[in-house]
């Protein structure tokens, strides 16, 4: 099994910025890719950031030159992101795919973005 751990969300007001991030541990053999999901009420979850083992980077347009996905180390992955706005409220899921498996999720983090 795969264990992905997120952190780092929370309240924070418009304009502000906040850093996610999630530690994959258990049985990874060989990442493809890791990156971040959210889910807003009422909405499908959705893709915000990938990044693939060989640093290639994904955004969704709506985050595009806001927020930045980045890997530490072999089993991390961040997302740091600024100049948020209400839209970006959601819970944010950790994503990690294996070459020759499926992809594993988080717990998720709610990030909430108000005054």
């Amino acid at each position: 099994q795969v264990q992905l751990v997120e952190s780092g969300g929370g309240l924070v007001q418009p304009g502000g910025s906040l850093r996610l991030s999630c530690v994959a541990s258990g049985n990874i053999f060989s990442i493809d890719a890791m990156g971040w999901y959210r889910q807003a009420p009422g909405k499908e979850r959705e893709l915000v950031a990938t990044i693939t083992h060989e640093g290639l980077r994904n955004y969704a347009d709506a985050v595009k030159g806001r927020f930045t996905i980045s890997r530490d180390t072999w089993n991390t992955v961040n997302l740091q992101m600024s100049n948020l706005k209400p839209e970006d409220t959601a819970v944010y899921y950790c994503n990690m795919r294996q070459f020759g498996n499926g992809d594993d999720w988080g717990q998720g983090t709610r990030v909430t973005v108000s005054s």
